[in-house]
């Protein structure tokens, strides 16, 4: 049997499948590091127990190629790249700085060159990432059973700076399982531990969860929530945590 890709193999067997996201600014321009360098924030990801961490290079998200490099250099756990990746050229820049995974933006791409893309990252080594709003952009993938597809939750046209919508992720569900993923994911707009506990006993293998997590004031205190929050969820009639909640902090988009 083919041994699973590092980022796929570690996201199925983690007790906790999160991905911690990485980011500069959210889609309004809101500084989300505040200060703080972005491999020590991967850092604490990782000690806080991340199997992976997410990393978002694209400028629209005051992102640059540097802060891949910073966070590979700080953690273990495998990397996923997050830009705007169209070129053959940025996967194999991307397998070079480190990253384990790409991310492949499906409303963005022809299906032809999201097709080719995802071939290159498998060749790679390379776990291909692919991020769709919409059931058809799942099917016909090369190899999907070593694919994430991950459910964006925002509005990608408006630079993610809306709310956020977890209906599209129970929606586009049973075509993502459809499609021969073993690793459903639903990303962005997970606002708070109850929506993420929700979203996976709704049967999503992992979430990917950044601006949550980058405006938490405690990271331990946030996960602590999610965790018992989860574990009610598994409880005989344990009551299920609202998987629609959406509602950002006061002040702050999701």
């Amino acid at each position: 049997m083919t041994q699973d890709p590092p980022f796929l193999s570690a996201l199925l067997g983690a007790d906790r499948p999160l991905i911690m996201e990485v980011k500069a600014r959210d889609g309004h321009g809101g500084d989300l590091l505040r200060g703080r360098a972005p491999g020590k924030v991967a850092a604490a990801y990782e000690q806080a127990g991340a199997p992976c961490v997410s990393v978002v290079t694209g400028r629209w998200f005051g992102g640059s190629p540097a802060m891949l490099t910073d966070v590979t250099s700080r953690v273990r756990v495998p990397v996923l790249l997050k830009d705007f990746v169209t070129r053959r050229d940025q996967i194999t820049a991307a397998a070079s700085a480190g990253a384990a995974a790409v991310l492949l933006t499906a409303a963005l791409l022809p299906r032809e060159s999201l097709h080719a893309l995802a071939r290159q990252c498998h060749e790679h080594g390379l776990t291909p990432f692919v991020e769709i709003t919409r059931a058809e952009q799942a099917a016909g993938l090369p190899d999907p059973h070593a694919c994430v597809i991950a459910v964006n939750n925002k509005d990608i046209v408006r630079r993610e700076r809306d709310t956020g919508d977890l209906d599209r992720s129970r929606t586009l569900l049973p075509a993502v399982r459809a499609s021969g993923t073993r690793c459903p994911v639903s990303a962005s707009a997970v606002s708070g531990p109850g929506a993420a506990a929700g979203l996976l006993a709704a049967g999503y293998v992992g979430l990917l969860i950044g601006t949550a997590l980058l405006r938490a004031p405690s990271l331990t205190e946030w996960l602590r929530e999610f965790d018992t929050r989860r574990a009610d969820t598994a409880a005989p009639g344990g009551s299920r945590p609202p998987a629609d909640h959406v509602t950002p902090p006061k002040g702050a988009p999701a």
